[in-house]
């Protein structure tokens, strides 16, 4: 295993331990609104750090790097699988807590939105895939941006 994948693993490891613990610790109340909406833009940053390696390998604009890529796929892939529960608490909503983008159709239909995340970590494990080849990078790009896309048209305030 290489020393990036223990990294990986290890951090992800981390960071369900700590969610769970934090979790129960607040079993009985709710999740502090704003400290929901920073772990959820933080979560959404790191996608965007390695989805915006994967992409500019696709796209051209960065050298294709087999090693890079498959490390920036591997990340995504365990972001998206850590669990979001504590992330999307009712009053984190457009409108209820400042720089909230999450739609209010989160809350009335947690069942697609939660499935959305599942098509997400999906698409991430296709993406570890392929990630071994220019070629596969640019074909596992369509399956993450149409998951990404889909739970933004149906959850995300636009811009």
């Amino acid at each position: 295993m290489t020393f990036t994948r223990k990294f990986v693993l290890t951090l992800t490891a981390g960071v369900v331990a700590a969610s769970t613990a934090f979790a129960a610790s607040h079993s009985g109340s709710a999740v502090p609104a704003d400290a929901a909406t920073k772990g959820r833009k933080a979560h959404m940053q790191v996608y965007a750090h390695n989805l915006g390696i994967l992409g500019g390998m696709a796209q051209g604009n960065i050298p294709f790097d087999a090693a890079l890529a498959q490390t920036a796929a591997d990340n995504l892939h365990a972001v998206s699988a850590l669990p979001q529960t504590t992330y999307w608490v009712p009053g984190t909503a457009v409108g209820e807590i400042d720089g909230s983008k999450a739609l209010p159709a989160i809350w009335e239909n947690m069942e697609d939105f939660e499935a959305k995340q599942v098509a997400l970590t999906d698409a991430a494990a296709a993406m570890q895939a392929a990630a071994g080849s220019l070629e596969g990078v640019q074909g596992a790009m369509r399956g993450i941006g149409g998951a990404c896309g889909a739970c933004h048209e149906d959850y995300r305030q636009s811009d």
